[in-house]
């Protein structure tokens, strides 16, 4: 046995394959971590390197994630080759005791760093645990083409593409009932759009940023997948009514519709957002 037998291992394997199928990550796009639970940590344990790589400053801190560990994509590696090479495409890396240093502990094998906008899902990962009580374990940031043509003709607002989206399926409403919230075009992989994507995130479960992709939180494989799908989806739907009616909607999900969704599920949908 290894720690690719570890069943936390192969479920994150399983997630890069399948955002790779979706083609969201194409060459080196996108990334995914995972906060890992005490006992995933234990049962990897025994197969870490026998000497930690040295500890590396990220430029942000979070207390609460001090004493952590992540399991991350790699700084320029591919989706696609997650399932095939894991041990060099993918790592598990030590947060220090006071929440601004990584160090990695296996894997990211031949001098490889965790992505590059490892300080974004880290900030985020922070947030999420504060928002959820602990709860939320996954960051996972892929390309979606629907939703990045969309940044093209919606205006940049947490309303407008909540709207957009719940309107466009039905399920959406039920899926994210908080809305989505957007952030504007930022370089990726700094402090700055870290920051500016974890002031969205105390509020929704996923964000989008502006001609790049989506950015989605969860509580394991499956939610986060299913959120990031769900939303490609519902973007995918808008994207070819507008491409068959030239602009026009005749008929759509209305806001008492939208309601009515909320009072039937149990979910509290966000009222700022219906007119």
């Amino acid at each position: 046995m290894g720690v690719l037998d570890v069943e936390i291992v192969k479920g994150y394997i399983r997630m890069c394959t399948d955002g790779w199928l979706q083609g969201w990550h194409e060459r080196n796009g996108g990334n995914l971590t995972y906060r890992m639970k005490d006992e995933e940590v234990a049962a990897c344990r025994p197969f870490f390197n026998a000497v930690p790589g040295p500890w590396v400053q990220m430029g942000v801190q979070a207390e609460n994630l001090a004493g952590e560990y992540f399991i991350t994509t790699g700084s320029g590696k591919y989706f696609r080759n997650v399932e095939l090479d894991p041990e060099h495409s993918i790592g598990i890396v030590e947060i220090n005791a006071a929440g601004d240093s990584w160090r990695i502990v296996w894997g990211l094998a031949g001098g490889a760093k965790p992505t590059s906008e490892f300080p974004s899902h880290f900030m985020n990962h922070s947030v999420r645990k504060a928002a959820t009580g602990g709860a939320n374990r996954v960051i996972y940031h892929c390309h979606a083409t629907n939703v990045i043509a969309l940044t093209y003709i919606l205006p940049l607002t947490d309303r407008d593409f909540s709207r957009a989206l719940w309107q466009s399926a039905t399920e959406c409403p039920v899926v994210f009932p908080e809305g989505v919230g957007v952030c504007p075009w930022m370089v990726p992989g700094g402090a700055g759009i870290a920051m500016a994507t974890s002031e969205k995130m105390k509020h929704y479960q996923a964000a989008i940023w502006a001609q790049h992709g989506l950015f989605v939180s969860g509580p394991d494989f499956d939610t986060a997948f299913g959120l990031a799908h769900t939303i490609e989806k519902s973007a995918e739907i808008y994207v070819k009514v507008l491409s068959m009616g030239g602009g026009l909607i005749r008929q759509t999900i209305t806001d008492d519709d939208l309601r009515a969704i909320a009072r039937d599920f149990g979910v509290v949908l966000n009222e700022d957002f219906l007119d």
